[in-house]
């Protein structure tokens, strides 16, 4: 999701960032080759070596992404230019649209009769397994060998950019994209409001609950928000439930074990909607738009601003040295970090692509170390960093992104994005938590929509694992 904005590493002082990956990788069982599940797969190409661009002849190669903030359009922009001076006979046609609009017209565009050649495409059952199903996008596990993305990755992080060979799961089987960025949902802070109050950044979740409650008596609004484009609860609920732990949603969303009608759903749905009952966030939140709630909270409106990595390069732009970041804080002070995140978007090739090969030579152009060093510059999280980010400073706030990164993945405290979970769950979230937060629907009832969801999913899917099982019914000839 921006995701989504839809829909992550910085060193300690000067450490090398660069080491800190290679333990990353390591620790991610990380081995060469796909999952195993891809054999006699592969890419529609069916590439075996290293693909020249500079060989395909003139090429157009059509780029539909939603890369429209300051830090991630500039480095994509700039790493186009990079390309198209390296291919002179290729040309990059960009189609930047925000996440949202590119969710509700990707599908259209890569089943119409000129499809792009290459998308991004948000993870999970309602985008990238749907194309997958309908034969959309070309898996890319030649690709992977080719370009050694499965060493350059750490293996959990490709999963999430899997899909089993029936189209019908997530996280595992072939590989339809890989993604440039890594992201995490984290507090945002403006050190000058905190300081009017009296106020540090807080150690635990308890002291953070508690400045709210000061910050709100002194007349200051505690949460800048905005939720008219939906996904923005998605992502403030995800911190919210996950304060309970990773481990059970995380088996949720990949549909391992639990229930969403739970305790800790309810919990979380609950304190979203005591944060507007106490005006913790601001009036008619859900008719103001994401990106305005971010430009309010840069101007000083707001002491917090819960969101993801994505937006770092515009706040610091408008705020300098008065804007924070960390993780949401956990439980006891010290305790492991626990947030919603992951990767951004993966860049995936079409299955129509006029130019698969001189596509992925674009796709591995955009997941360089050469482009992460590009991306620290611009102040975007790269999944995995470069040398660039050795030499960003620890205590600027680039520097707590990228050590915040380390912190998440050394816990595994990293949360799969909630909308991930079934074909229709960002819907069912997104309107739901829009309830919530008007007070117009409670916290048991939008867990008990969640759930039903959720549940019928569950039960189609197995469904698919009995049919499986039992193979094909007989032939109507008797045979």
């Amino acid at each position: 999701m921006p995701k989504r904005a839809a829909r992550a590493h910085r060193p300690r002082g000067t450490a090398p960032v660069v080491a800190l990956a290679a333990l990353a990788l390591l620790a991610a069982g990380c081995v060469p080759g796909t999952d195993g599940s891809a054999a006699g797969g592969g890419t529609a190409g069916g590439a075996t070596a290293i693909p020249d661009p500079a060989k395909a002849g003139k090429v157009t190669l059509t780029v539909w992404d939603q890369e429209i903030r300051g830090g991630t359009n500039a480095e994509v922009e700039q790493l186009n230019r990079e390309f198209q001076r390296a291919y002179p006979n290729v040309r990059v046609k960009r189609v930047a649209r925000g996440f949202t609009d590119l969710k509700a017209t990707l599908k259209l565009a890569v089943s119409g009769n000129n499809p792009p050649d290459v998308v991004q495409a948000n993870q999970g059952y309602p985008d990238m397994v749907a194309f997958v199903r309908a034969g959309l996008l070309a898996p890319l596990d030649n690709y992977a060998g080719i370009y050694d993305w499965n060493t350059r990755y750490p293996t959990t992080l490709l999963n999430h950019n899997r899909v089993s060979a029936d189209g019908r799961r997530f996280g595992t089987g072939r590989l339809y994209g890989i993604s440039q960025t890594g992201e995490f949902v984290g507090l945002y802070y403006n050190k000058d409001l905190l300081a009017k109050s009296g106020l540090r950044p807080p150690r635990t979740w308890g002291e953070f609950t508690d400045q709210l409650a000061r910050l709100r008596s002194d007349g200051r609004l505690p949460i800048q928000f905005g939720n008219l484009d939906k996904y923005p609860a998605i992502h403030t609920f995800g911190v919210l439930q996950s304060q309970a732990g990773a481990a059970p949603v995380r088996d949720l969303v990949f549909g391992r074990a639990g229930r969403f009608d739970s305790r800790q759903t309810r919990a979380a749905a609950a304190t979203l909607a005591d944060w507007r009952r106490r005006g913790y966030l601001p009036k008619g939140a859900n008719g103001l738009g994401y990106d305005d709630a971010a430009k309010k909270f840069a101007s000083g409106d707001g002491a917090y601003l819960i969101t993801g990595t994505w937006q770092l390069a515009d706040l610091r732009k408008a705020m300098g040295d008065n804007l924070g970041l960390m993780p949401p804080p956990p439980a006891t002070a010290g305790g492991p970090p626990v947030s919603t995140g992951g990767q951004g978007l993966a860049w995936s090739i079409t299955s129509r692509s006029k130019h698969p090969e001189v596509a992925a030579a674009y796709l591995d152009f955009l997941t360089s170390e050469h482009a992460a060093d590009v991306m620290t510059r611009h102040g975007v999280l790269p999944a995995v960093p470069g040398k660039a980010a050795a030499r960003v400073p620890r205590a600027s706030v680039g520097g707590q992104m990228l050590d915040t990164w380390r912190r998440l993945n050394d816990a595994d405290g990293l949360v799969p994005y909630l909308d991930y979970a079934t074909p229709t769950f960002y819907d069912t979230l997104s309107e739901g938590l829009q309830g919530v937060i008007a007070g117009a629907q409670s916290p048991e009832r939008f867990a008990t929509t969640a759930q039903r969801d959720y549940a019928a999913f569950m039960a189609e899917q197995r469904k698919g694992d009995r049919d499986a099982a039992a193979g094909p019914g007989p032939r109507r000839d008797g045979r």
